[in-house]
């Protein structure tokens, strides 16, 4: 019997694309799965797939999601994951849930309120039918001017959104296209509602539905937060209000309370009345409406009946185990934001997210000191205070370099006040993110630089410890390399992999890289800079491990002071080792050997050095140089590309089929075709070609494996390939199988029909004395296999 993988792609998808549900039509939302606590430890879970069925609209729009569909294995009952999908289609905001085993299909809509038990899936609902059910349902007409927000692309791509974000924006697109003007969204802290703000906007200016709009918050922070978002996507037609520039020439207004004159301090709004007279507004939008009592900000919403009104709040629907005044007065914001703006359209919690596992496996936070930007020269150091790092001994002229750059520093240049600042930085984001206890690896540049790190990190935990009234734990910070003796390295390992009550931090230089196991590794950081990639993730393994138990750790985290992490996707190639030349250390051409180049020391109080946060980035290539994007924001970037370079899916399948076409988009892209690969790599999606990645992120699409679209030609273009002679089908299913080795690229080498597997099906003379040219029936085959 086949399993549920094995129904779906032989039993269901085939009916399904008979019935017109389309590959564009299926789109697969991934969660990654959320953690349970068994004993005290945690447990991962495994993520959903959850398949979602959309409507086909309007030609050169994103279709849109209508339904929620479970496969089970064929020799279950079809009702099997009903119940799970009428859950899940609450979830994702869509009125048809379906479950089925590839023979039989149950099917629960709201519009009947009823469940249908089993139907032959060869009558499943066609895509024409829901649309029908859809509207009358919602009362909507997807093609009039009122639904036309709804079928908007977003600005930032598809996959910049998770699942909920979508089906929170849907939802209140939906409730204004019935005519209601006062809308209520309810998401935990930390779910995006700015997101959902600046989309949202997007969605309603571009169908030519804003005039003027306000988004409100009750922070500066919140305001400049939103004023970053809201002019990437409006640029200057986003503006920020202030007492000297109410901003009324704008399109998008971002304001605080405090600004408008409306607060309960205000006896007045005289700086609101003055500016914004009644109905200036025709959408507003409070943000974090749970955060200030009712009467503050009313005024806003009187003065502007005829405007649209939505309400972005975290207050749960229910406050349960809590007692006090203060949960009376949260109560009645609540009910206030309920009274007038009715039931949340849409609900997000945090046991929501929580459930649905959106967290990192891994959490890069990228650092720099601001000296790594500087080249320091002699002439510069010779004015500081300098000595042997070794001896203490004065150095001469002939010992110091021309020129230092960040790669050098703490091999031949030791700077003391480079050191104690990113340790000091370190030991606090320690603090911020759990504990000074984390078992944490920190990779040096030298044994000198070990030392001296690992005195610097036990110097501030004895601070710490007395500052906070702590007994110091043994052996907190140590040095572990391979000249360690007295405790031995080999001991010393030991102690970090094994105890709980000492040996936390571990500096080394090469020692831990490989071959070292601590399950419980918490945290791996690059004090050092690396060239390698092998070094590099030969480093990063150290940090891999799950746990000890297995399963008991879900995460860690890479501080990254060096760069180090932009050798994420890049080849396994080292370079050659290169010659000795004459007076390095182990001599040769016959002269004497010289003494190793000393190392020289900068003390402290010669340099003020600031760690600055560098968030996660990307590298890119600009006007012939790297820089380095934020990786979000390059996300950003790319899907904005995307969608200017081709305006849908369907445009892109058709540039990436053609060389020449695929090369200039490729080149056009935000860091060109190695910046995309470094993408493919952080999300994982190695084994897909680079047009799914840009379809990711561009439309939306979940990517498929090349094994995935090769596996599948054969079954998905029955029809196309009937009427073929059997030689003529049999080597263009073989040439799709090569997409599964190398991607688009593979079915373009100049030996193509020398590849072992075609020739053996006929090869070239297959293809030739039919209707249509050789090079449209190749042509045609890429075309299919990225459908």
């Amino acid at each position: 019997m086949r399993n549920e993988a094995q129904t779906r792609r032989d039993l269901i998808d085939p009916v399904l694309h008979t019935r017109g549900w389309t590959n564009d039509l299926i789109k697969v939302e991934v969660t990654p799965g959320g953690t349970d606590i068994i004993d005290g430890k945690p447990k991962r879970r495994q993520g959903r797939s959850d398949y979602l069925l959309c409507l086909p609209v309007l030609e050169g729009h994103p279709p849109l999601p209508i339904a929620i569909l479970e496969a089970k294995k064929e020799n279950s009952p079809c009702t099997l994951g009903l119940q799970q999908a009428q859950t899940y289609a609450k979830r994702f905001n869509v009125p048809f849930a379906f479950s089925t085993n590839g023979k039989l299909f149950s099917e629960y809509g709201a519009d009947r309120g009823a469940i249908i038990e089993a139907d032959q899936l060869i009558n499943f609902p066609s895509p024409e039918e829901l649309l029908l059910r859809y509207e009358n349902y919602k009362d909507i007409k997807l093609k009039s001017e009122e639904a036309k927000a709804l079928l908007i692309r977003y600005k930032t791509g598809e996959a910049t959104r998770f699942y909920y974000q979508d089906a929170a924006i849907r939802a209140i697109l939906e409730k204004i296209a019935q005519g209601e003007n006062k809308v209520l969204l309810c998401l935990a802290t930390g779910t995006g509602k700015t997101f959902i703000a600046k989309e949202l906007l997007w969605k309603m200016a571009k169908a030519g539905h804003i005039r003027r709009a306000l988004f409100l918050v009750d922070r500066d922070e919140l305001r400049t937060q939103a004023l970053t978002h809201l002019q990437g996507i409006f640029g200057d037609d986003a503006q920020e209000v202030t007492t000297r520039n109410p901003a009324t020439n704008a399109k998008v207004l971002i304001a605080t309370y405090q600004t408008l004159n409306i607060t309960s301090d205000d006896k007045e709004p005289e700086f609101w009345r003055k500016n914004f007279p009644e109905n200036f507004f025709s959408h507003i939008i409070i943000d974090e409406c749970h955060r200030s009592a009712w009467g503050n900000w009313s005024i806003v919403l009187t003065d502007n009946p005829d405007a649209i009104h939505i309400g972005l709040t975290a207050t749960p629907r229910k406050l349960t185990n809590t007692k006090g005044e203060a949960t009376k007065t949260d109560e009645d914001v609540t009910a206030n934001n309920i009274k007038y703006f009715g039931e949340p359209v849409y609900e997000y919690s945090i046991a929501d997210g929580q459930n649905d596992g959106y967290l990192a496996a891994c959490e890069v936070i990228k650092r720099k000191p601001d000296i790594d930007y500087r080249l320091l020269a002699k002439e510069e150091i010779k004015k500081k205070k300098i000595s042997d790092a070794y001896t203490g001994s004065q150095v001469s002229d002939a010992d110091i370099d021309d020129i230092y750059s960040a790669k050098n520093f703490e091999r031949h240049l030791l700077l003391d006040d480079r050191i104690h600042s990113m340790c000091s930085d370190l030991f606090d984001l320690l603090i911020e993110t759990g504990s000074v206890h984390q078992k944490s690896i920190i990779f040096c540049a030298s044994e000198i630089h070990a030392d001296k790190v690992s005195i610097k990190m036990n110097n501030l935990y004895f601070e710490w410890c007395k500052t906070n009234g702590y007994t110091p734990k043994e052996m907190y910070s140590f040095k572990c390399t391979a000249a360690s003796t007295q405790p031995s390295s080999k001991e010393l390992i030991a102690e970090l992999r094994g105890s709980t009550n000492s040996h936390f931090i571990a500096t080394t230089v090469e020692l831990l890289s490989t071959g070292v196991d601590v399950p419980n590794l918490n945290n791996v950081i690059f004090f050092k800079y690396i060239e390698s990639p092998i070094s590099f993730y030969q480093m990063v393994g150290r940090g891999t491990r799950i746990g000890e138990p297995r399963g008991s750790k879900m995460m860690f985290r890479l501080f990254d002071y060096t760069n180090a992490t932009r050798l994420f996707g890049e080849d396994f190639i080292s370079k050659p080792a290169q010659p000795k030349k004459q007076g390095d250390d182990e001599g040769g051409g016959g002269t004497e050997p010289q003494p190793p180049k000393k190392i020289i020391r900068v003390a402290e109080k010669e340099y003020e050095v600031v760690v600055k946060d560098e968030g996660k980035s990307i590298l890119c290539e600009e006007d012939g140089k790297d820089v380095l994007v934020p990786y979000e924001i390059y996300k950003e970037r790319l899907a904005s590309a995307v969608s200017e370079k081709v305006s849908d899916l369907e445009t892109l399948r058709t540039t990436w089929v053609n060389p020449i076409n695929r090369r200039e988009l490729l080149k056009e892209l935000p860091g060109g075709e190695n910046a995309l690969r470094l993408v493919r790599e952080l999300e994982e999606e190695q084994e897909c070609d680079l047009y799914d990645v840009l379809a990711h992120l561009g439309f939306g699409y979940i990517p498929k494996t090349r094994s995935e679209r090769a596996g599948g030609f054969g079954f998905r273009n029955k029809e196309w390939l009937k009427p073929l002679p059997n030689p003529t089908k049999n080597v263009l299913v073989s040439i799709a199988g090569l997409f599964a080795k190398g991607g688009i690229e593979e079915l373009e080498i100049n030996e193509l029909f020398d590849e072992h597997e075609v020739k053996q099906n006929g090869g070239f003379e297959a293809l030739i004395n039919l209707p249509q040219q050789p090079g449209y029936y190749i042509n045609e085959t890429k075309l299919r296999l990225l459908a």
